[in-house]
């Protein structure tokens, strides 16, 4: 079965005006392989920016715009919040839902993410479900339990066969931002287990579902990561910034 490739650029709270117009204009020179849709996350402020610098350009469809958190409220007295309309409506097709900084930094359970992918949903957003353990879940061996304990309150407010409009980003918190990586060899063992967890559910869907490895992906890596199995592309955190790396990252990738 052919899957989806992608590969996502997380700016976090970095970039500019400059850096959209010069990534748009650098994308628009790279060659997809078939099948892989690149994905860029500025912040909320640059979102509008980069969908007119897109339609400007005549950027390729396959070159999408992703916002990088939204409310679980549809609407109302939330101060600072953004709703998943407002992103729909600057022409945003993903969202990154879970990261590790919303888990660890703000405090977000896994009940309010599996709360924002159902709202994604209906809004017609594509989810990046982003899951991923500590240094010490992984020394200790909790890896497998501490996603299961992500990915399954999700399950239960969406059901297995909604999956299929969602993207998982596999992130071990540790290699987030500190240049360390996971082996490619850890990284598709626990791809496939991520895989054999959905398809204990559907093996139908769980073959649907694009896997995506971030953490401290480079330039240097990117091709033995993107190689194994379960691995259908990466979620690009600080090598995003960098127009030149992302495109080479970008251009190398391909849909299994």
């Amino acid at each position: 079965m052919t899957r989806q490739a992608i590969v996502a650029a997380n700016w976090k709270m970095n970039g500019n005006l400059s850096l959209v117009k010069e990534m748009v204009s650098g994308l628009k020179q790279v060659t997809l392989a078939s099948n892989v849709n690149v994905v860029v996350c500025p912040s909320f402020p640059y979102l509008a920016a980069f969908s007119a610098e897109s339609a400007e350009q005549s950027l390729s469809a396959t070159i999408c715009l992703g916002a990088q958190n939204m409310s679980e409220q549809q609407s109302g007295a939330f101060t600072g919040e953004v709703s998943s309309e407002m992103l729909t409506e600057v022409s945003a097709k993903y969202v990154i839902l879970g990261h590790s900084e919303r888990r660890t930094l703000y405090k977000e359970s896994s009940t309010l993410v599996a709360s924002k992918v159902t709202k994604a949903l209906e809004a017609g957003l594509i989810p990046i479900l982003c899951i991923g353990e500590s240094e010490e879940e992984r020394i200790s061996d909790q890896t497998e339990t501490v996603l299961a304990s992500q990915i399954q309150p999700v399950i239960d407010a969406i059901g297995i066969e909604k999956f299929s409009g969602v993207v998982i980003a596999y992130e071990p918190v540790w290699a987030i931002g500190t240049g360390k990586t996971a082996s490619p060899e850890m990284a598709q063992e626990t791809h496939a287990f991520i895989r054999q967890y959905l398809a204990n559910e559907s093996q139908k869907i769980a073959q649907k579902v694009p896997l995506l490895y971030g953490g401290s992906v480079n330039r240097g890596n990117f091709e033995q990561l993107f190689a194994q199995t379960d691995i259908d592309g990466g979620l690009i955190g600080g090598a995003s910034l960098n127009v030149d790396e992302f495109s080479v990252i970008c251009s190398a990738a391909k849909g299994q």
